[in-house]
């Protein structure tokens, strides 16, 4: 890693030169949706032009749960990349209450996928074929413990007589720590953690537990889906917390601790889906999730902890050597994001007519 202050003499002659730049380590994204189809066309190449690997979510209709549907599903993204990008999709199991631990240990040894990805059965969006029972899963998660393959949780309560601002401790206290008791040698990443009470059970369970950290999480808090008006494309699963919480995890994401890593969660919806009376729940980053984050580090005085949390913690935590070659961002100002083109439709992007802080250069 590099940090420069100013800029290098190669910024452009008409472009202010910035006040920091820096230079890290190609970065990964540890929790990604990609959909399929014309969607997958239009946001895979925004994942590809900031990160090296991807870990892609499995909760496409239907489901990918065997090992023929996550090879087909990573040829299709392989297709989609564009020409010269050399972006590698990592593949996830998705886990039901008929999953077999002989089909995941298949898919882990054949490398068809790296990971198994709990839903519990509702939390979220194509998350009804998920898990209703974890008791029934016992089976699959202590193969997935003798293999040493990851477990990734989406972790809220699905009770209906529980707020939805406390779905995410409840599972933590009601579910997690007993499964992390009951299975004391396997792996689990907690993904896209949003409260403190989290943030503390993972670290009370690392190094064998990690937890990814959103860029929307770092950024906003629960106000935001309600400032002016109900903000449709602030809502997400798990919902931004109390300020407090969002506190904490800048505190967690910047301060060094190798336990938290990079996962957007970046999650595309066409507009109508988002701004419909019943709106779908996601938050997209399109191409601005590192100059989100940069922002953020920046803002907390830590862009040395920034290549670090976007490039090594989650490589080591799955076992993969960091990448090679670089990515530079500069604090200059970026043009606000803009919609994604679908034709009849368009997927509203973070920040969307906000001017960025950050750029990133190459």
């Amino acid at each position: 890693m590099t940090l420069d202050s100013p800029a290098a003499p190669s910024t452009p002659a008409d472009t202010p030169s910035p006040r920091r730049q820096i230079t890290i380590r190609r970065p990964d994204d540890w929790h990604i949706h990609l959909r399929d189809g014309e969607i997958l066309r239009k946001v895979l190449p925004l994942t590809a032009m900031q990160f090296a690997r991807g870990i892609v979510m499995p909760n496409l209709s239907p489901p990918v749960t065997t090992v023929e549907a996550a090879l087909a599903y990573r040829a299709r993204i392989l297709a989609a990349l564009p020409a010269g990008a050399d972006f590698v999709p990592l593949m996830t199991c998705y886990l039901t209450d008929t999953t077999t631990p002989e089909e995941i240990e298949r898919g882990f040894s054949e490398r068809a996928w790296i990971a198994a990805k709990l839903y519990p059965a509702g939390a979220t969006t194509n998350a009804h074929h998920g898990v209703t029972d974890l008791n029934r899963l016992a089976p699959v998660l202590e193969r997935m413990e003798r293999i040493g393959m990851p477990l990734l949780t989406h972790g809220e309560s699905t009770d209906p007589t529980v707020d939805i601002f406390d779905r995410e401790a409840r599972f933590m206290e009601e579910s997690l720590v007993p499964l992390l008791a009951r299975h004391q040698g396997l792996k689990i990443v907690a993904e896209h953690v949003t409260t403190a009470e989290a943030l503390d059970v993972v670290r009370a369970h690392a190094p064998r537990m990690g937890a990814t950290i959103t860029p929307h999480h770092l950024m906003i808090n629960r106000s935001a889906m309600f400032q002016g008006g109900l903000r449709p494309h602030h809502y997400c699963l798990p919902v931004a917390k109390r300020e407090h919480h969002r506190l904490a995890l800048r505190k967690a994401a910047t301060g060094g601790e190798t336990c938290f890593f990079l996962g957007t969660d970046t999650a595309p919806h066409p507009r109508r889906a988002k701004e419909a009376a019943c709106g779908c729940a996601g938050i997209f980053h399109g191409a601005i999730a590192l100059q989100c984050y940069a922002q953020v580090f920046a803002e907390e005085g830590a862009l040395d902890r920034l290549e670090a949390f976007a490039a090594f913690n989650g490589a080591r935590f799955h076992g993969l050597a960091p990448n090679e070659g670089s990515v530079t961002l500069a604090e200059l100002p970026a043009d606000p994001p803009q919609p994604l083109d679908l034709g009849e439709d368009e997927i509203v992007v973070f920040r969307e007519g906000e001017t960025l802080p950050w750029s990133i250069l190459r």
